[in-house]
C-alpha cells in the first residue's frame, strides 16, 4: 500500500470512529454507568429487590448522587423467606417496615470489596451495625454470604448477598 492509500486508510478509520455511536459516552467521552437501581435491574437476579425499592418508596434515594454499598439480595434470597412475608411486605402499610429492611442493607459511601474486608462491622443507613466477618475466600455481612462482588454502578457499588438481613 502507498503512502497516500496508508493516510486515506487513517482518515476513514478516524472518520469511522468519529461517527460511531456514543450513546454510552458522557460529553467528556467518559463511559457512563447506570445508577444502583438500573445496575440491579439489569443483572436480571434482583427483580424482587428493584419492586420492594419501588414500593418502599426508596427508588429516588437510590437514583441520587450517593456514593451507595448496597448488599443486595438475589431474588432466590427473597424466596427463601417465609411463604407470604414478600407480599405482606409489599403492602402500602407495611411500607415503614420495608424501608427499614431495605435501609440495613445500604452503606453511605462507596466500599469496595478490598474496603469490606479490612472493616469489623459497617453502619447502615438504618442505623444499625452489621458484622464483616472474612474466613479464607469467604466473605459474610451479618449471616449472609458475599456471593459476588464490586458489581459498579455510577452512585456506588453492589455486592451480591445470598439472604435477606433482617434488622432486630
Amino acid at each position: 500500500m502507498n503512502l497516500k492509500g496508508i493516510a486515506f486508510f487513517l482518515i476513514v478509520s478516524m472518520g469511522s470512529v468519529a461517527c460511531g455511536d456514543d450513546a454510552d459516552e458522557s460529553p467528556a467521552g467518559e463511559t457512563t454507568q447506570a445508577d444502583i437501581v438500573d445496575t440491579a435491574a439489569e443483572a436480571g437476579q434482583f427483580d424482587t429487590l428493584v419492586a420492594a425499592v419501588q414500593a418502599a418508596e426508596l427508588e429516588a434515594t437510590l437514583r441520587g448522587p450517593g456514593p451507595f454499598t448496597v448488599f443486595a439480595p438475589t431474588d432466590d434470597a427473597f424466596a427463601a423467606l417465609p411463604a407470604g412475608t414478600v407480599n405482606t411486605l409489599l403492602l402500602p402499610e407495611n411500607k415503614a417496615t420495608l424501608q427499614s429492611i431495605l435501609t440495613y442493607h445500604v452503606v453511605a459511601g462507596r466500599f469496595t470489596a478490598a474496603d469490606v474486608t479490612k472493616l469489623a462491622s459497617v453502619t447502615t443507613v438504618e442505623g444499625s451495625s452489621l458484622a464483616v466477618t472474612v474466613s479464607g475466600s469467604e466473605v459474610r455481612i451479618g449471616d449472609a454470604k458475599v456471593i459476588a462482588t464490586d458489581v459498579e454502578a455510577e452512585n456506588g457499588v453492589i455486592h451480591v448477598i445470598d439472604k435477606v438481613l433482617i434488622p432486630e
